[in-house]
């Protein structure tokens, strides 16, 4: 069996304390709680989670290299930024989600893996249907080439269809 990809777990857990940061951000901004520029700093900080998967970032975290590479780089700025979460109560839960992040990047550095950027491809420019010279002459299904029976091409028109694949009686 294949090995756990730890930094996919950590994503994912990124990716869902941003969003509960969101959440307890609006709420701490809206009720107007004691510390609300901390729920703000939340919305702000979950924000930058929910967009970290976009092609622009992508290109920018491939620009600084083996700094952005490397996820123990990851799991200590995660573990940074959560610790403003912690102090009021509407951002709690995303500040231990980010946690539990920071913990699986950490994890995912110690098993030795490292980030890949995943680029969109170039599009190729020749088409499928160009390759097809000759569309097929038998219906489905068709024996392979070296199985099918050469008919003479004068007799087409004038013989009936032939079964290129041959039943026997038996065989019902």
């Amino acid at each position: 069996m294949g090995q756990i990809e730890w930094a996919m777990w950590a994503n994912e857990q990124a990716l869902a304390a941003g969003l509960i940061l969101l959440t307890g951000g609006i709420v701490g901004v809206a009720g107007q709680f004691r510390g609300w520029e901390f729920a703000a700093y939340g919305i702000c900080h979950s924000l930058f989670f929910r967009f970290r998967g976009q092609r622009c970032l992508t290109i920018c975290v491939k620009a600084f290299g083996p700094l952005t590479r490397n996820y123990y780089v990851r799991a200590f700025l995660h573990a940074a930024l959560a610790v403003p979460g912690g102090f009021i109560l509407a951002t709690v839960l995303g500040c231990v989600c980010l946690g539990i992040a920071s913990l699986i990047y950490l994890l995912a550095a110690i098993r030795g893996e490292q980030w890949e950027p995943i680029l969109p491809r170039p599009e190729s420019k020749s088409r499928p249907g160009e390759s097809i010279r000759e569309p097929p002459t038998n219906p489905p299904p068709r024996p392979p080439a070296e199985h099918r029976r050469k008919r003479p091409e004068s007799s087409i028109e004038d013989a009936a269809y032939v079964n290129p694949i041959p039943v026997s009686p038996n065989s019902f």
